[in-house]
């Protein structure tokens, strides 16, 4: 039996020369104690030396992707081949499984192989002769280092760490910046407070309180450097008319003390956001044209790399920075956000209310393709990004326009696409056609009606009076009225007991008319009484 040994510094055959001791796998571990009882178990047929890393390397990564490299393929054909009868014991299956496709040789991995291989690497600087302990320690670790930087696919253009802090570094240095400049222009306002209002940018009030000191001094100073001329009119003149109170000298020193920091402070702000912005084009090129310098850098520090950040879809990268809104909109069972930090874009800002979810949207579509190929590619440019932000650009100038331009003449207006609602058809059963009730009472009713109707028309014929005759009847009639109420009484109530209904069954509509009736008849029959009077 042959085994198949990889080292740093290159590939060993050895030959096994007592196979039944290999198979005790529990106590083959005693046969490797020392280098002679190691000797007698195998011994070396073959060792191939690797030339350099680069070399050592390529068959190293050779071997974890289970591939035949060029040294171990040429080592192969030259030694085992010719003892093709035997077998070759490897450490890894798979690799053996290549080795009997390519080579036709067949080939050994099991516990007692494993073991093996543990025992040779044990007595490794016995068994391999010609190889000082110190060449395979100095080969062991090159190659350690160039393995990991080949799967890291290390770069010092390409580390994102530097990004991640310096965007952090940025954001603490703004809010830094606001504190002391607050405090600055709130201590010294005690002294001058015309000045703050004056002068609004924060930089030029630093300084120009750093030239002044005493406000007794805006005389005899010169700020056109600092100032244009008719703010520095505007501040000698203030200067006059102060209502400040007085300072010490060491007071207006620790003001001005402040007033140095503020300056540095801002001054190392712009360096620094210099340094963001070329390290963003060197890393990301496509992703900082598409969304600026600072959202990008904000979005690759929020995902924590710019690997992180390839790996999320569009929608992440839309609502990334987001995430307690959404899950506040999750939670209550309202709309969802529609952006986060993609939001600061300038693409994003300069479009109207209505359609930035729109173009939140796209950019975040085309951002996490720059992304990804910004991260993965080997040799990125900016082309793609600013094909892909003209494209937006004229998508958003549609967008734009198509909510002004109308079509002239019989055209029809831009279509509005409204929210989609559910409307269900609900059928309710309709209750009337169960009733088996006779309906001969409503013919009754109709039957009277029409027999009354000739009646009332030659009493309304008789009621036509002059105006005179009738004004003199209605005292008459008051009178009587007065005089006979328990007869008219009566005869309510027998009209009542007449004129209710046979059936209680009947609609609500019959019970209306026949109230109207009643108060006509009551109408005739007082009108036939005057006229008999």
């Amino acid at each position: 039996m042959l085994v198949l040994f990889e080292t740093a510094a290159g590939y060993a055959i050895f030959k096994v020369l007592d196979e039944q001791k290999i198979q005790e796998v529990d106590s083959l571990w005693k046969e490797f104690e020392t280098p002679e009882k190691a000797n007698k178990i195998v011994k070396l047929k073959h060792f191939e030396k690797f030339q350099d890393t680069t070399e050592a390397l390529a068959a190293a990564t050779a071997l974890v992707e289970g591939k035949i490299g060029k040294t171990l393929k040429k080592v192969l054909k030259k030694v085992v081949a010719k003892e093709a009868h035997e077998q070759l014991a490897i450490t890894d299956a798979k690799l053996g499984g290549v080795i009997k496709d390519k080579l036709n040789l067949s080939c050994v991995h099991s516990p007692a192989v494993a073991e093996l291989m543990r025992g040779i690497r044990t007595q490794m600087e016995g068994l391999i002769t010609g190889l000082p302990p110190r060449e395979i320690s100095a080969m062991s670790l090159g190659l350690a280092h160039s393995l990991s930087r080949y799967k890291l696919k290390f770069s010092p253009d390409k580390v994102d760490t530097m990004i991640v802090q310096a965007i952090s570094l940025l954001d603490d240095l703004d809010k830094e910046l606001n504190n002391y400049i607050m405090r600055c222009r709130e201590w010294y306002g005690w002294h001058f407070p015309e000045l703050g209002k004056i002068i609004t940018d924060n930089l030029a009030y630093c300084k120009s309180v750093r030239k002044l000191g005493d406000r007794t001094n805006v005389a005899t100073s010169d700020l056109s450097e600092l100032l244009p001329e008719e703010v520095e009119a505007e501040v000698k003149l203030a200067a006059e008319i102060s209502m400040g109170t007085e300072v010490s000298e060491q007071d207006i020193g620790n003001i001005m003390h402040l007033c140095d920091q503020v300056i540095e402070i801002t001054e190392y702000r712009s360096q620094l956001y210099d340094y963001l912005k070329n390290r963003m084009m060197a890393i990301a090129p496509n992703l900082t044209v598409m969304v600026g310098e600072l959202v990008g850098a904000r979005l690759i520090s929020h995902a924590g790399s710019l690997l992180n950040l390839a790996k999320h879809p569009a929608s992440t990268v839309q609502i990334l920075g987001a995430e307690k809104a959404l899950f506040r909109a999750l939670k209550t069972r309202r709309d969802t956000p529609k952006y986060g930090l993609i939001y600061h874009a300038s693409l994003v800002g300069q479009t109207t209310a209505k359609n930035k979810g729109k173009i939140s949207r796209m950019l975040a579509a085309k951002a996490a393709l720059a992304i990804r190929y910004d991260a993965l590619a080997e040799d990125a440019t900016a082309e793609m990004g600013v094909e892909n932000r003209a494209k937006l650009e004229a998508r958003l100038r549609h967008l734009e326009e198509k909510g002004i331009r109308r079509i002239s003449g019989t055209g029809k207006a831009t279509a509005r696409a409204d929210k989609y609602q559910h409307k269900s058809d609900v059928r309710v059963y309709d209750p009337s056609g169960d009733s088996t009730l006779p309906s001969g009472s409503k013919k009754r009713k109709f039957e009277e009606l029409e027999a009354e109707e000739p009646e009332a028309q030659p009493a309304e014929t008789k009621t036509k009076k002059p105006k005179k005759e009738a004004a003199a009847a209605e005292p008459e009639a008051v009178e009587e009225e007065v005089e006979e109420p328990p007869k008219k009484k009566k005869k309510k109530k027998e009209k009542k007991q007449e004129a209710e209904p046979v059936e209680e069954a009947e609609p609500m509509e019959e019970v209306a008319e026949e109230t109207t009736e009643k108060k006509k008849k009551k109408k005739k029959k007082k009108v036939k009484e005057e006229e008999e009077d």
